[in-house]
């Protein structure tokens, strides 16, 4: 089975440094001749480009499969835009088609991590596949991101065996090109093109900067995500700014501890120019705090046993100039499993994430005006609906 975001924190901790490019086909965008003009440069791994064989082995090797028949993941991102072409951009095929423009705007999938791990639970080997991203926006002139919307697919499966090589890469491959009538990465990247914005005006930031994690959460976390220092901020922080930014439709400036060395991000494009890119001071700084999860008996029944998995946080929003808190509150999520009764092995953390996942894509929901019922029995503050009001009108001035 195929799971869109599930243990989207599984990934190995590192800090990138560089973005290494993948140059892209001429692609041609059909919106007005008004709309802001944007180069589409193609396929990028992050971090250090000496690293990127060993950082990302599988989809180096699902880059040589493509290779071998004529495509690449260039041509695959090309095929999901003109699926989904821009709205509100127009998109150009080369940077240099930007030349004399007051700002040479580019976007980029921007591939932050692969993580392939199989773990045993009794008889059955779990396969885990999941690779996470940014649609990248960054002015080449200026030599700054611009924006980032963060994206993310997981494929999980179950085998009697260790799964081959050839089983894994066909996963991975499900990651980018889609799969159960799920989009993969190319997909998801093309349709966030398709709906983003780029204003004329500079508009606000909005970035994750702090994520604690209190040791009642952090027994819970399997050493995989914790395995580096800072690894589980990380994990934290990019599910949350995934849930924001997917479902509240807002542009969030990436995690600077994780992806970033002194808010500056370098890119190392394929010809072997490097450039520097400055990451924005965020307007709204938003800080996590990661307090603790719960497994609660609920009901048992001749079909099994079922239990409340519990996650809690505290999330605040502060907007450091103005020295005010426009959202402040500790929240709870409890979401039901049903454990069969046949089950031998029961493996926690997969329900502890997704309630977690759902507290942050449950708020998210509430701050893009889907209803209050849920925050208001999830949020401890009393005032939670005047918070969650003045905190659509943060995200409208982000847009």
């Amino acid at each position: 089975m195929n799971l869109n975001g599930v243990l989207g924190g599984l990934l190995r901790s590192f800090v990138p440094r560089c973005f290494v490019f993948v140059s892209l086909v001429g692609v041609a965008s059909a919106t007005s001749a008004q709309s802001k003009e944007v180069a589409l440069s193609g396929f990028a791994y992050s971090g250090d480009a000496t690293s990127v064989a060993q950082r990302f082995p599988y989809t180096k090797k699902y880059e040589a499969q493509l290779k071998a028949i004529g495509e690449s993941p260039a041509k695959r991102i090309h095929q999901a835009v003109k699926l989904a072409p821009a709205q509100y951009l127009q998109v150009v095929p080369q940077i240099a088609e930007l030349k004399g423009a007051d700002q040479a705007l580019a976007v980029a999938l921007v591939v932050n991590a692969e993580t392939v791990s199989v773990e045993q639970f009794g008889d059955l080997r779990k396969l885990l596949v999941l690779v996470k991203g940014q649609v990248l926006f960054f002015d080449f002139k200026a030599m700054n991101v611009a924006r980032a919307y963060p994206i993310s697919f997981a494929s999980i499966d179950t085998f009697p065996y260790d799964p081959s090589e050839e089983e894994v890469l066909a996963r991975l491959t499900q990651v980018y090109e889609g799969a159960g009538g799920k989009p993969g990465l190319f997909a998801r990247f093309a349709n966030a093109l398709a709906k983003a914005t780029v204003p004329d005006t500079a508009a606000q930031q909005l970035q994750v900067t702090k994520v604690s994690i209190k040791p009642e959460a952090l027994e819970f976390i399997p050493a995989a995500v914790k395995s580096a220092p800072g690894s589980v901020e990380t994990w934290a922080a990019d599910m949350l700014a995934e849930a924001l930014s997917t479902r509240a439709g807002v542009p969030i400036i990436p995690f600077s501890k994780g992806y970033a060395i002194g808010n500056v991000m370098s890119m190392s494009v394929a010809d072997g120019d490097v450039f520097n890119l400055k990451l924005p001071k965020p307007d709204h700084e938003i800080s996590l705090e990661l307090n603790g999860f719960k497994k609660i008996k609920f009901g048992e029944a001749a079909a099994g046993v079922s239990y409340i998995y519990g996650a809690y946080a505290k999330l605040t929003i502060e907007e450091p100039l103005m020295s005010r808190k426009p959202f402040d509150t500790a929240l709870k999520n409890g979401e039901v499993k049903l454990v069969p009764a046949t089950q031998v092995y029961v493996d926690d953390f997969p329900a502890f994430y997704d309630s977690l996942n759902l507290m942050f894509v449950k708020l998210a929901q509430a701050l893009d005006g889907q209803g209050n019922a849920w925050i208001k029995s999830a949020a401890a503050a009393p005032d939670i609906e005047r918070q969650i009001e003045q905190t659509k009108e943060l995200i409208k001035k982000c847009k």
